[in-house]
């Protein structure tokens, strides 16, 4: 025994201390080894998934030396123990989140309700300011024809008053000489 006991003091001193955090696998229950083999008396217990601190593997790799939360320290297989906090752990952690997370999809529902409440909504108006919009444009074009319309009647008019005052000139211009003339005194005098 005491060879035993020296061998793994040695073996102690040689690796390197590890100290990460670690847990029992949550689906074993696993018993502590007083040094890193089932050879080694079960110094005693721990449960699945509690949390411990990883100080050193040994040799081979098969066994890991521990820590326990109450500060126990003992061998235990290397199959048994997995890097990280436990279910025991996580699970309430990821019940949290999953509990913030619902409240926020529940926000984001209903503000996507809202959201798609004011599309419609603006869906709406630019529907009707697109009817506006023909309509006022059907009403320029409209305006615009009876502008073109008004331009040429106007240029018709002017025509048709020229016309008429050339006319008019013509057959004063032919009438004027027939026009009886006022006969000139004559003065004597001179």
């Amino acid at each position: 025994m005491k060879k035993y006991i020296l061998a793994a003091a040695l073996i102690s001193a040689t690796m390197p201390a590890l100290a990460e955090k670690g847990h029992i696998a949550d689906d074993v229950f696993v018993f502590v080894h007083g040094g890193p083999s089932n050879q080694y008396k079960i110094s005693g217990r721990v449960r699945s998934g509690s949390s411990i601190n990883i100080l050193r593997k040994s040799s081979d790799g098969k066994f890991i030396q521990i820590r326990t939360s109450s500060g126990k320290t003992g061998w235990v297989d290397a199959n048994n123990v997995d890097n990280g906090d436990s279910i025991q752990i996580r699970v309430p952690k990821l019940e949290s989140a999953l509990d913030t997370s619902q409240v926020l999809v529940k926000e984001q529902s209903t503000e996507i309700q809202t959201l798609r409440g004011e599309l419609d909504t603006f869906k709406t108006e630019n529907g009707t300011y697109s009817d506006q919009l023909t309509k006022l444009n059907t009403e320029i074009k409209d305006l615009n024809r009876q502008i073109d319309n008004m331009d040429e009647s106007n240029l018709m008019r002017w025509f048709t008053y020229g016309g008429l005052v050339a006319l008019g000139g013509v057959l004063l211009g032919l009438l004027v000489p027939y026009l009886p003339k006022k006969k000139k005194r004559r003065d004597d005098w001179l």
